[in-house]
């Protein structure tokens, strides 16, 4: 209930989640629970409710000039979490993504996700690893897709390593440079929510695509 707890807090309000974490852990630290969540989210397939593009942005408001944090340090920790936690991922894949998928015990493994997933490196090859750093939930499940037999580890690592520092400089640099405006800061929440929504929204938008083609296909074969 705790862990609940806590993961509701952090999507709500990550601000005050770091801001406690600054205080307790103090300036070195303190990137420590900034690493795992981040590891987590990108590198353990059954954890992709984790919020990464509200903490990246958050984290990067507390990186200006009294936050508590350094930009430098925030970005080479986030670039450290996001390929590692990848690279995590697609190893898991390698050794036990057949079995992990066959038991169902995954719920977020589902069918129609793997077959978007499928149907995205088929389209767009390595590209994927990129666009999907984008999408909460496939951005979990893309490098475990890739490790169960899409893509050799060379080529992964490659596409892996330009999407972290892409997502990561995305979303730690907008929070770092525009975080302190009043404005944001008197609407944070509703910043954060509207983050979130619109990261949500391609995954969105491909769920809606996806029912409508599979009605006309039902339509077709009656």
């Amino acid at each position: 209930m705790d862990f609940i707890n806590f993961i509701v807090n952090l999507l709500h309000d990550p601000r005050t989640i770091i801001a406690g974490w600054i205080a307790t852990l103090g300036p070195g630290l303190v990137y420590t629970p900034l690493f795992l969540v981040v590891f987590v989210e990108t590198g353990v397939v059954v954890f992709p409710f984790l919020p990464g593009d509200s903490l990246l942005f958050a984290a990067g408001v507390f990186s200006a000039d009294g936050g508590g944090l350094n930009i430098f340090a925030t970005l080479i920790v986030f670039y450290a979490a996001a390929i590692l936690g990848n690279t995590s991922n697609y190893w898991i894949a390698r050794f036990f993504g057949s079995r992990i998928i066959d038991s169902g015990k995954v719920k977020a493994l589902t069918p129609e996700r793997m077959a978007k997933l499928d149907h995205f490196f088929a389209k767009y090859g390595g590209l994927t690893i990129i666009i999907t750093r984008f999408m909460p939930f496939f951005r979990t499940f893309a490098p475990f897709v890739a490790g169960t037999g899409h893509m050799n580890f060379g080529k992964f690592t490659v596409f892996n390593a330009i999407g972290g520092v892409a997502w990561v400089s995305l979303f730690v640099l907008v929070g770092y440079f525009f975080g302190g405006i009043p404005f944001v800061q008197e609407h944070f929440e509703i910043i954060i929510l509207g983050i979130v929504g619109v990261s949500v929204l391609p995954a969105l938008i491909g769920a809606v695509k996806g029912a409508l083609a599979a009605r006309a296909k039902k339509k077709e074969a009656k």
